[in-house]
């Protein structure tokens, strides 16, 4: 899709079932919390084909949208960038990303939201998205202010990560 010096943003497709595969399992304790349900989706290889075949699906129907962030020079994936929960009457949808740790504090992450966003506002006609993250995170709060994401109110109990108590939540959002 878009580039920059060392890095671009694509569909996920079937060639990326080993590199998601390891992406995801050499980062799992990072993913477990915020990103269970991708994480518990690709912990073997057989597990990344099917949800790449699934992801496939729902870029079909227009449920969602699943990006590699990819190095150019190795196709590896350092991260995931998902355009989710797309509900066209209103033209409102989330954002959820996640990167690698060898990958953080690179600006990958901002820069793929930007990317992404453009994408939703010009080729879905959406107007408002959201990315959700806990007050905690501070990487996902840093990337949601630098993409010009505004904060809007907190979410309570709108989380639960596996085997802890529910989570509040806080809600950016950006409008086109």
């Amino acid at each position: 899709m878009h580039y920059t010096k060392s890095f671009h943003i694509a569909l996920l497709d079937d060639k990326d079932a080993k590199n998601l595969n390891e992406l995801m399992v050499s980062n799992a304790e990072r993913f477990k919390r915020y990103f269970p349900k991708t994480l518990s989706s690709n912990l073997t290889l057989e597990d990344s084909e099917r949800y790449i075949i699934a992801k496939a699906l729902e870029l079909q129907s227009n449920e969602s949208y699943t990006f590699a962030i990819k190095e150019k020079a190795t196709e590896n994936i350092a991260g995931l960038i998902i355009v989710k929960k797309i509900d066209f009457e209103t033209r409102q949808a989330e954002l959820a990303y996640g990167i690698g740790a060898q990958y953080e504090g690179k600006g990958l992450v901002t820069f793929a939201v930007k990317e992404v966003s453009n994408f939703a506002f010009n080729e879905l006609n959406l107007k408002t998205l959201q990315i959700i993250s806990h007050k905690t995170n501070l990487g996902s709060v840093k990337v949601a202010v630098k993409s010009g994401f505004v904060w809007q109110r907190t979410l309570p109990d709108e989380f639960t990560p596996t085997n802890e108590l529910p989570l509040d939540m806080e809600l950016y959002e950006l409008t086109k």
